[in-house]
């Protein structure tokens, strides 16, 4: 092993194997379904059924608990693409490029959610479906760069050269990150502050903000089945000429 590469831990360098990336995903997908169906139930009854309502906002803040899980997820997902498609970069793993490959529908979803239920919200809170706020603006950007990452998979044949386009496109799209994040600080926006700061207690009651982790965490276990059963199904495709995948085949 070359003197760059012996800092890396192994796991990493086993996850460039498609055939052991497809075996630790197949062990991880029924914990993970588990957790995301107890963690998804718990938190919408929660959130419906037992949260009290907001003293201004009535009943209508209860889409917070889908708003809020999207939003955060909608831009751990890009970065996450991001980062796979820098492994992809740099130490050409087929794998990573996959990983980029099957986040950027997901992400694109994701963000559709955030937008659509932050409309919905807006409506009765601002009295308006859209404002060009930063927030919402630089959340737009944020799913035209998932759907441009999508677009150059498509339209470029060769998977080498698309995953090199998306990565660097992933990468340049990075510093919208900050900007969405931020954006309720560095300009007067209509937004509100983050609900969740790790330096800060959370403003809500704990029988609101409680409810509302439980769906974030909720929302990240849906991200990670849906991320590896898309992986899954893009390293059988990639793969679909190797030994063990026909073995696979032959034993279903």
């Amino acid at each position: 092993m070359s003197e760059n590469k012996k800092w890396l831990p192994r796991w990493f360098f086993q996850l460039a194997s498609p055939r052991w990336c497809y075996d630790i995903t197949g062990k991880l997908l029924p914990g993970f379904v588990i957790a995301m169906l107890l963690l998804l139930v718990t938190g919408i009854v929660w959130a419906l059924m037992f949260a009290p309502a907001d003293y201004q906002q009535g009943n209508s803040f209860r889409i917070i608990y889908i708003h809020v899980p999207s939003a955060i997820l909608a831009q751990s997902c890009y970065m996450l693409m991001a980062i796979a498609g820098a492994i992809g970069l740099i130490w050409k793993m087929k794998v990573a490029d996959m990983v980029a490959k099957s986040c950027a529908p997901i992400g694109a979803t994701i963000a559709i959610m955030a937008l659509a239920t932050g409309a919905i919200w807006g409506k009765p809170t601002w009295g308006s479906w859209w404002v060009w706020d930063a927030r919402l603006t630089s959340m737009l950007i944020l799913l035209f760069l998932y759907l441009g990452v999508i677009a150059l998979h498509s339209a470029i044949e060769n998977e080498v050269t698309a995953a090199q386009s998306a990565a660097v496109l992933s990468l340049v799209g990075l510093v919208n990150i900050p900007i969405i994040k931020y954006s309720v600080e560095w300009w007067n926006t209509l937004h509100q502050p983050a609900t969740f700061k790790l330096t800060e207690k959370p403003a809500m009651p704990p029988e609101m903000w409680v409810p509302l982790l439980v769906m974030v965490i909720g929302f990240y276990c849906f991200f990670a089945v849906s991320l590896m059963l898309r992986l899954r199904n893009e390293i059988l495709q990639r793969e679909r000429r190797a030994g063990w995948v026909r073995e696979l085949i032959e034993k279903q």
